[in-house]
């Protein structure tokens, strides 16, 4: 059987004070109650000797406060990459003094209104309901008038109700548009992938190149259209190479297409950054595998995860959307435009 706690009673015997006083000098409120520093000290080094730790339990019924935050997601907390977003939101959990539940409803809403209630039951005190993938959401219904932020997705209110906390895909776009653009590229410039009005990373990022671009009278010369995946991008180039195309420069919606564009300008003889630039999107692990190493625009998964708790447990403030700037990795994939 584990040993029995210390209880607060036994506490106080031991330093020759009452309940009350060693409670009010536990609790850090000596000074309200001109308690003598004598008996706070006889107070601290009895508990530390008893090796006391309060009955949270107890506390929380109490108060009804019970420092406790639950995270539900789709797939977020399983996918090894934008789990880091839940390393951003335990680490602010824990500067906060919070205890941080995570689950996971792979998309099934009969999963998510049990794990809610579940969360509901033990009394939590706050909600992040987060994505994997940037979206458009509907606030379940048991957690209207509760306190949330929402984590990598939105809400299609003019006017949030809740923080919502995203990466800034729409600078991203611009970023991407303007590391070309210092390197000396001013043509032969190609999207690669299909931005799809349904996905919202796609549509910014697109709309973000299309204003760098604009910004210095330049356009993209065209769409290399394909899956966010290898097999498809290194068909789709190769596809695209073999009928004459000549890019400068190509920009890949993300990292997993960048490496089948690799494969394929590698096989068509076209080195990178000599012959082509690239740059993509994400900054995942393949970036750095990739030969020459890949230049992207990352997403900052670790810090929408502690702006999350930030927002949840900082100090007041009007509901808004926060985006969270998307740094460029900056490697060997970029280069001046070649000569031809």
């Amino acid at each position: 059987m584990p040993p029995q706690r210390a209880t607060l009673l036994q506490v106080a015997q031991r330093a020759g004070v009452s309940r009350s006083t060693a409670s009010f000098v536990l609790a850090g409120r000596h000074q309200d109650m001109r308690i003598s520093e004598d008996a706070r000290q006889r107070v601290l080094r009895a508990a530390q000797e008893l090796d006391y730790r309060p009955n949270l339990m107890a506390r929380s019924l109490r108060t009804k406060v019970t420092r406790t935050i639950a995270l539900v997601s789709d797939t977020l907390a399983s996918d090894p990459y934008a789990g880091r977003a839940i390393n951003g939101s335990l680490a602010a959990a824990v500067a906060h003094g919070h205890l941080l539940f995570i689950g996971e409803t792979e998309g099934d809403p009969v999963v998510e209104e049990k794990l809610i209630s579940d969360f509901l039951d033990r009394q939590v005190d706050a909600f992040i309901y987060a994505s994997m993938f940037t979206r458009y959401v509907r606030l379940p219904k048991q957690l209207k008038g509760r306190s949330v932020v929402l984590l990598n997705c939105l809400t299609h209110r003019s006017r949030p109700a809740q923080h919502q906390v995203i990466p800034d895909e729409l600078a991203a776009g611009w970023t991407a548009a303007t590391t070309l653009l210092e390197a000396g590229h001013r043509g032969g410039i190609h999207l690669v992938g299909s931005p799809g009005e349904h996905v919202f990373a796609g549509r910014e990022r697109l709309a973000g190149i299309r204003e760098g671009l604009h910004a210095a009278d330049v356009r993209l010369a065209g769409t290399v259209e394909c899956d966010w995946w290898p097999d498809s991008a290194y068909e789709a180039v190769s596809r695209a190479l073999a009928e004459g195309l000549m890019p400068q420069a190509l920009i890949c919606l993300n990292d997993r297409i960048a490496l089948g564009t690799y494969q394929a300008l590698r096989e068509a003889g076209l080195d990178i950054p000599d012959a082509v630039s690239v740059i993509s999107f994400d900054d995942s692990e393949l970036a750095a595998w990739l030969r020459p190493q890949l230049t992207s625009i990352s997403l900052p998964h670790y810090q929408l995860g502690w702006q999350a708790v930030e927002k949840l447990l900082g100090p007041a403030s009007d509901p808004a959307v926060l985006r969270v700037p998307m740094p460029v990795r900056r490697r060997a994939s970029v280069a001046k435009p070649a000569v031809r």
